[in-house]
């Protein structure tokens, strides 16, 4: 199992970018679905996207489709979450998470999870 930390969140304004940085300890990183998700206060934990083992396919959530773009860098096991053009609604803890069999867009199924960095954007 591998173990995962973010790390990027920062207090931005609104229409600003921001990278999360996801790494991950433990061993066969390249065998996991990475997803990451979010979660704002009094709310559901909530998809935000997905990549594959490779890299090659992506999936992402309605609201973040066009602005967000995750990447991976296997050889360096790390995942990444590029935040372009960020509202106040995209305010909330984000976390990464490792799904060893599949590209889930719910929580079930990954089995390891970060701490979470928190993304604040200001109008």
């Amino acid at each position: 199992q591998v173990q995962l930390a973010e790390s990027g969140g920062r207090l931005v304004q609104s229409g600003e970018s921001l990278k999360l940085a996801c790494v991950a300890s433990g061993r066969f990183f390249s065998s996991y679905a990475m997803g990451w998700f979010r979660q704002a206060p009094g709310k559901e934990r909530e998809f935000v996207g997905v990549t594959s083992q490779s890299g090659n396919t992506t999936h992402y959530a309605d609201s973040v489709k066009g602005r967000f773009t995750i990447s991976r860098d296997n050889a360096k096991n790390m995942a990444y979450l590029q935040m372009n053009n960020l509202t106040p609604e995209d305010t909330a803890l984000y976390y990464c998470a490792a799904n060893p069999k599949w590209m889930g867009r719910t929580t079930n199924g990954y089995d390891a999870w970060g701490q979470g960095t928190q993304v604040t954007v200001s109008s």
